[in-house]
């Protein structure tokens, strides 16, 4: 991947359904360059799928909280991260270093409907603590770091 390349990305990132054309001219390539690097970005896993960022209050989604989750034993890991990615309302989930063994995102549409998710979290076995916060705003989110450009 050159510098190229992660221009195109950038370029991606900012707006998946960006046309080639636009990216040609923003990149000073020319169109089928364009669309070649974009498919062999594709094929080589670099690009994995094309998404779209929604306003959560808008989709009736008023509470964001991040929590911090630790496990008592790394065999509990695979039970608990397929309960992650089975709940609509869990939008991100990371294993992580540190004090807490994984930083969930939760976005959802009431803190009653938080309150219940806390409970289900918290009687998964191997669960051993839980750390919530309540997100007072968003600065920054759904942009892809493609280094250095």
């Amino acid at each position: 991947m050159d510098s190229m390349d992660r221009s195109i990305l950038k370029c991606l990132s900012e707006n998946s359904r960006r046309s080639a054309t636009d990216i040609s001219q923003a990149v000073h390539l020319s169109v089928a360059a364009v669309i070649e690097r974009i498919r062999k970005m594709e094929r080589k896993g670099i690009i994995q799928q094309y998404t779209i960022v929604a306003d959560q209050h808008k989709l009736g989604n008023d509470v964001t909280a991040l929590m911090e989750v630790s496990l008592e034993h790394p065999k509990y890991y695979d039970e608990f991260t397929k309960v992650m990615a089975d709940n609509e309302s869990i939008v991100a989930c990371d294993y992580l270093t540190g004090d807490y063994d994984f930083m969930l995102k939760i976005q959802t549409q009431f803190s009653e409907t938080l309150e219940h998710l806390h409970r289900i979290i918290k009687s998964i076995r191997g669960v051993s603590a839980t750390k919530t916060y309540f997100v007072l705003k968003e600065i920054k989110c759904g942009q892809t770091a493609v280094g250095e450009v």
